[in-house]
């Protein structure tokens, strides 16, 4: 419909408010409002939604006497004709006309004039636009003041819709889409509004980051799908669990923060320990059956900090986290404890390696054809003060996040090798192998590296094995250690081959890059993670994995090893699937060598 010379000068009018950029979009509303109440020559403009009810959004009025909020029943307004026949009302006599002169608009408010037009937003029916006079007018409503209001309108549902629109991009940019929580740029949003308000207020808070424990295993195992799975019950389960004033949010990969508010730090444990408590008992449905999954929390909490401080909670929390998994997984670890346990683990280990408290456990491992016993792999313990064996789970990790864990593996060497040569010198079989765990931080020495070879020239000269022939000892590498320079890899270990010691790839498909070791290095023995052997004969996936390495390394001549085989059963199975030796409970436990120094001296 087109419009006159004056619809257009109202218009442009209104374009002027429209297109200033210092206001926002509802401030445009509401001084065009204002703009078209004074071009109608009307009182008072009213922008509602309407559902069941009227719900007030935008107002302009100058006496006062509508103020937001405020909703009242939709059957109970004068635009409820509007919203009901989606048409404009004009009623230019409320006195006169037959409906509403009883209204209260008319009868307690003294309006004596109405006008509405519909709003829509995109394509759904939003409310409506009204606009109101205290007297009557002297002339009846004009077509171009009915097109004006009408134009107005459709101008309102536009804006409105890209104000909802922008909304709902602002909120996908701050909620994790796989989810639905806030992502880790919302979390740190409102963190800092959390962190204002404590300051104010002065009531402490805590926050928390969780992991999902061997999340890495779920998605090299079943696959980014169930991971993904998993994610979503993580976050339907956790965020059930929270408290009033508490919030979660996806903090990246398979870690979650958590927001406790007014709690000191027993009440910070409680709450948290009571979390991860509760994740246990909601198992995860998957197409492959029910994952029962831990995690493990760090927790820092405010001491009255200046407003610099916020980021050293979340380290506090994530040093703190980073303590829980060393610990052993499915734990909670406050950020004070987690230091204490720190100073004492690096006190306690450099207190062992110094007394000679770091000794090996041997366990055997077993030929499945020939059923007899082939190897045997050097596993480090630490003796405590007052004689307790401590296992490898409780210190190891621990050692790595020390830099000490070169020094653990530079003593289990140093006692394997010497071992070796007394059984050799007893008359034990030089094909009997002797297989120790090796750190990229140890093969990152050259110093350690030339020192071990060294002692086994030593060791060598005073036993039966030539110097040209292949060793016992075989060093093991694990798979889950990310290794980011193959070639150097490569040529940390070179001395060691070219001595005639072997490599054996330990862990092989828990997680980083797999086959990516199998292309880059000499390996000898392959040991199959022990998470697969312990799952393959309830999961048939898994044993057609655990086929295809079997068979992989049959072509590649690599020996396989099975790892934690606990029961006659497996063992067969495996021997079936054409794996080589078997390593775990079934065949035998990890064994002190009682000719120690550190056990004689206790």
């Amino acid at each position: 419909m087109p419009t006159s010379l004056a619809t257009q000068d109202r218009m442009h009018t209104l374009w002027q408010v429209a297109t200033d950029r210092s206001l926002d979009q509802h401030q445009k509303i509401d001084a065009m409002l204002k703009a078209a109440t004074l071009a109608l020559d009307m009182d008072v403009a009213l922008l509602g939604e309407t559902n069941s009810e009227y719900i007030l959004r935008h107002v302009y009025d100058i006496s006062g006497l509508f103020q937001l909020p405020w909703q009242i029943a939709l059957d109970q307004t004068v635009c409820y004709q509007v919203q009901l026949h989606q048409q404009s009302v004009f009623l230019d006599d409320l006195a006169a006309d037959p409906v509403y002169r009883q209204h209260p608009l008319f009868t307690q408010f003294k309006f004596a004039v109405y006008a509405g037009a519909p709003l829509w937003v995109g394509d759904m029916p939003y409310g409506s636009l009204s606009f109101l006079r205290r007297t009557p007018r002297q002339q009846p409503y004009t077509p171009d003041d009915k097109t004006f209001m009408e134009l107005l309108a459709a101008w309102f549902g536009q804006m409105l819709l890209q104000i909802e629109q922008q909304s709902e991009l602002r909120a996908q940019a701050l909620t994790d889409m796989l989810t639905g929580l806030p992502n880790r740029r919302a979390a740190e949003i409102r963190l800092a509004e959390e962190f204002a308000r404590s300051q104010r207020d002065g009531l402490p808070f805590a926050i928390a980051i969780c992991d999902l424990d061997r999340f890495k295993l779920i998605n090299d195992h079943y696959g980014h799908e169930i991971g993904d799975r998993v994610l979503q019950a993580t976050a339907h389960t956790l965020h059930n669990q929270m408290r009033e004033g508490d919030w979660l949010a996806r903090w990246g990969g398979e870690e979650f923060l958590v927001y406790l508010h007014q709690v000191d730090h027993a009440q910070a444990f409680s709450v948290m320990d009571r979390l991860r408590q509760a994740y246990q008992q909601f198992p995860i449905s998957t197409a492959h059956g029910m994952l029962k999954l831990s995690l493990s929390a760090g927790v820092s909490v405010s001491q009255n900090e200046t407003a610099t401080e916020l980021t050293r909670i979340l380290a506090e929390a994530d040093s703190a986290l980073y303590e829980a998994k060393n610990a052993g997984r499915d734990r909670v670890i406050m950020h004070q404890a987690a230091q204490r346990n720190m100073r004492w683990k690096a006190g306690e280990l450099q207190s062992a390696l110094h007394d000679a408290r770091v000794i090996p456990a041997y366990q055997v491992m077993m030929d499945l054809r020939s059923n007899t016993a082939v190897a045997d792999e050097a596993l480090a313990r630490l003796v405590g003060k007052d004689g307790r064996i401590i296992p490898a789970a409780d210190f190891i990790e621990a050692a790595e996040g020390l830099q000490l864990i070169h020094l653990v593996d530079e003593t289990i060497v140093r006692q394997a090798m010497s071992r070796c040569a007394t059984r050799l010198g007893a008359g034990a079989s030089g094909a009997f192998a002797h297989f120790v765990n090796l750190s990229p931080q140890f093969l990152a020495r050259p110093e350690l590296v030339q020192q071990l070879l060294t002692n086994a020239q030593q060791i060598c000269g005073s036993c039966s094995v030539a110097q040209d022939a292949i060793k016992p000892l075989v060093f093991e590498i694990t798979e889950r250690q990310f290794i980011s320079n193959f070639d150097l890899l490569v040529r940390e270990v070179q001395p060691l081959l070219d001595y005639g010691f072997r490599l054996a790839l330990d862990d092989f498909g828990s997680g980083f890059s797999s086959f990516l070791y199998l292309a880059k290095l000499p390996i000898s023995f392959l040991k199959i993670e022990g998470w697969m052997v312990a799952n393959m004969r309830h999961n048939p996936k898994i044993k057609d994995m655990i086929q295809s390495i079997v068979d992989l390394c049959l072509r590649q001549n690599i020996t396989t090893i099975a790892e934690n085989v606990e029961d006659a059963e497996t063992a067969e199975l495996l021997l079936e699937m054409g794996v080589n030796w078997g390593q775990g409970f079934h065949f035998g436990r990890p064994q002190l060598d009682m000719n120690s120094q550190a056990i004689v001296t206790l």
